[in-house]
C-alpha cells in the first residue's frame, strides 16, 4: 500500500488557483512532518512547503511564501497545499512526503506526484 497519494494537478492559467492534496493511509498521520515539494523538467526537486501535523506549524519556500498555503485535515489523513496567483513558473511536477521525526528535513515515504501546468 502506498503511504502518500497527491491527487489535484491539472491545467491552469496564470493568476489563477489550484489545490492539491496529499491523502496519507498506513502511517498515523500525527506522528509525521508533510512537505510538499516540486520538479520541473530539467531541474532539480525544490522543497516548497512543510507541516507538522501534532503542532501545526508551516514552514514555505521564499519562492511560494503568501502565495501557497499548507494545512491539513487530521480526520481525513489529508495534507492541503493551496497553490494561488500561480505563474508559469510553477509548472513542474508537484511531490508530498513524510517525515517520521517531524523536522521537514529527511523523509520516509514520498507520494507519486501529480502534475501542475500553469499556462500563461
Amino acid at each position: 500500500e502506498v503511504p502518500l497519494v497527491e491527487s489535484g494537478g491539472g491545467l491552469v492559467q496564470a493568476g489563477r488557483s489550484l489545490r492539491l492534496s496529499c491523502a496519507a493511509s498506513a502511517i498515523t498521520f500525527n506522528d509525521y512532518a508533510i512537505g510538499w515539494f516540486r520538479q520541473a523538467p530539467g531541474k532539480e526537486r525544490e522543497g516548497v512547503g512543510c507541516i507538522v501535523i501534532n503542532d501545526g506549524s508551516t514552514y514555505y519556500a521564499e519562492s511560494v511564501k503568501g502565495r501557497f498555503t499548507i494545512s491539513s485535515d487530521n480526520a481525513k489523513n489529508t495534507v492541503y497545499l493551496q497553490m494561488n496567483s500561480l505563474k508559469p513558473e510553477d509548472t513542474a511536477v508537484y511531490y508530498c512526503a513524510a517525515d517520521s521525526r517531524r523536522l521537514c528535513y529527511e523523509y520516509d515515504y514520498w507520494g507519486q506526484g501529480t502534475q501542475v501546468t500553469v499556462s500563461s
